[in-house]
């Protein structure tokens, strides 16, 4: 659906982007994570044909970048970080001006659909500069919607959201993926990427790395089982630690922390040696590491 081969923008002797290799799948939603003056939202510009990269080749929705661009244009949906409305014109109308730009079929039934999709509806007829900045984001998302592309690009979705009009916009692009779309999103809100995103990529002006966001914890930190127990002794931690398949086991007050693969098959094994060992097995839980944790490593090490 989108495949980028050394993608790079220079302005003047500043690297924006460089050589990104990049592909996303048909049908995903992937996020795109990285600093503020990463390149993020410059690669975003690319991939939309909004500006022209300085070298290197991307197909998107099967066009070529630099040779389709208007077909480009056409097929994708953009959400830009700021929602760029027509204040004094009504909701309504604004969608209405775009509809008409991408030259859709049905004008009157896409707009109400959308409207009626984000909640605007009743809005509908009030001047864009009087709604919240969270209603100003959902017309927005509605505008980029209108012309039903197969691929959109959200750069920052939910920034100046109240947490419902967020949910909102998260079920949302649930139900999109559902209906086979791929989704690009830019954001720094890690645990929307985290919940809402196939994979993720790490990118600083150079992309870091590409992965699940439960690969990425794996490599980083590996799998954490904290087994809570009436009392850890170094007995415990010792016999436990010299198990073949345990990579460590530390306690920390009355938790016995256990790194190790495959906990699903292991743990049955612990908990029988713990009992046996004579430790009061109280319950037992992964720790589970946040993708703000995977992401501020795998920026410092970049």
């Amino acid at each position: 659906m989108i495949v980028i081969e050394k993608l790079t923008k220079k302005f003047g002797e500043n690297m924006a982007v460089e050589g990104l290799d990049l592909q996303v799948n048909e049908g995903e939603v992937f996020g795109f994570l990285g600093p503020n003056g990463a390149g993020k939202t410059t690669t975003v510009r690319m991939l939309t044909s909004l500006i022209r990269p300085t070298s290197g080749k991307a197909v998107v929705n099967g066009y070529t970048l630099g040779k389709q661009d208007t077909q480009i244009r056409r097929s994708v949906g953009l959400l830009t970080e700021t929602p760029g409305l027509y204040d004094n014109l009504s909701a309504e109308y604004n969608l209405r001006i775009f509809a008409n730009l991408y030259e859709v079929k049905d004008v009157a039934g896409q707009v109400e659909k959308y409207l009626r999709l984000l909640g605007l509806w009743e809005r509908r007829f009030e001047p864009a500069a009087t709604l919240s900045k969270g209603m100003k984001q959902k017309l927005a998302i509605a505008r980029a919607l209108l012309h039903e592309p197969r691929i959109l690009f959200l750069d920052e979705p939910t920034s100046a959201l109240d947490p419902e009009s967020a949910h909102v916009v998260r079920d949302f692009i649930a139900e999109l993926r559902k209906e086979g779309r791929t989704i690009f999103i830019c954001t720094h809100n890690l645990d929307e990427a985290d919940r809402a995103c196939d994979r993720i990529a790490v990118f600083k002006t150079r992309l870091v790395v590409v992965d699940t966001p439960a690969r990425l914890r794996k490599q980083l930190f590996g799998r954490k089982v904290v087994f809570h127990l009436g009392n850890v002794d170094q007995n415990v931690v010792e016999n436990v630690g010299g198990l073949p398949f345990v990579q460590e086991a530390r306690a920390i007050d009355n938790r016995l922390v256990v790194t190790l693969d495959n906990p699903e098959s292991r743990n049955p094994e612990i908990v029988r040696l713990l009992v046996g060992l004579g430790a009061e097995v109280q319950f037992v839980g992964e720790l589970r590491h946040s993708l703000e944790e995977v992401y501020l490593q795998l920026v410092k090490n970049a």
